[in-house]
């Protein structure tokens, strides 16, 4: 079987009146009306590609917002094919033209309605219909864990200085790539030096200091995983409400942390991988989004 062909894209939405209106763009090698998407660049991040994607095809730097349902089809040639959406807000700044007419050569702003009746894809409706429901985002939350750092037992030194090692670097730096996208103004890291690292590179591109937070580290026991988990939530609300902010925390911290926060009982479906994360969508002080980057 053929590889599956990975594209990105975005729904990119901006304020008009009393509500908003959706981009669509017009693809004269196929005479079709869809919403913004295009093919990975190699190794690229997809999220970067959905924003690539949208600034080279609509003109706008875009602000990613919430991931949305994916889209999966065949291709005429029988391959696979997967793509990426998030929603995104419009920036305020000037729009620059479409880099390449032959792929694109109209950019309109339509209704939700208006949208509908001109996209040429079933799937592309769907899309547009799904975030019509949605309330609006407020504010987002990037949630990190920690990159690979070795292991614990080959470490000589006390574990609160475990490097991260090889892997760890190279996940960091994919970390600090998706991150930046959503722009934070505050990066917080458990106090473990591993965490603190994992940061590095988005501090380097932000040019933000990073601080440490006990709120995010595991405990020393693990009797005291529950009663931390509550006081990290709790500081991770009260961060919520103030300048964007990127958290790396821990493994034993982050599922039974989302749990509570996402309102559900049982922590498995949130247990994220070292080096994985996760952006939290949030409408006033409800969680409407949870997304894995």
């Amino acid at each position: 079987m053929a590889p599956t062909v990975r594209a990105a894209g975005g729904v990119l939405w901006r304020p008009a009146g009393d509500g908003i209106e959706i981009c669509l763009v017009h693809r004269p090698y196929r005479a079709d009306w869809s919403l913004p998407k295009g093919k990975l660049d190699g190794s690229e991040h997809a999220l970067a590609a959905a924003v690539r994607e949208v600034l080279e095809e609509t003109g706008f730097r875009a602000e990613p917002q919430l991931r949305l349902p994916e889209v999966a089809y065949t291709l005429p040639d029988g391959v696979p094919k997967t793509v990426d959406f998030w929603l995104m807000r419009a920036g305020d700044g000037p729009a620059a033209d479409p880099q390449d007419p032959t792929e694109v050569d109209a950019v309109v702003w339509l209704s939700p309605g208006e949208a509908l009746d001109r996209l040429t894809y079933a799937d592309d409706r769907r899309l547009v219909e799904h975030v019509t429901t949605l309330p609006p985002i407020t504010s987002l939350t990037v949630l990190v864990r920690h990159a690979h750092a070795g292991r614990r037992k080959d470490f000589a030194g006390p574990d609160p200085l475990r490097p991260i090692d090889d892997r760890g670097r190279a996940e960091a730096e994919t970390i600090g790539v998706a991150a930046a996208l959503f722009a934070p103004r505050r990066l917080i890291a458990a106090t473990p030096l591993r965490c603190r690292q994992t940061l590095e590179p988005l501090a380097r591109t932000l040019g933000l200091p990073i601080v440490a937070d006990g709120a995010f580290a595991e405990p020393g026991d693990a009797a005291e995983i529950p009663a931390r988990v509550k006081t990290a939530a709790a500081r991770l609300v009260e961060l919520r409400d103030g300048e964007r902010t990127a958290i790396c925390s821990q493994g034993k911290v982050i599922p039974g942390l989302l749990a509570s926060l996402d309102g559900a009982d049982d922590p498995e479906p949130y247990r994220t991988a070292k080096g994985d994360g996760w952006v939290l969508s949030w409408s006033g002080d409800r969680l409407v989004g949870l997304s894995r980057i």
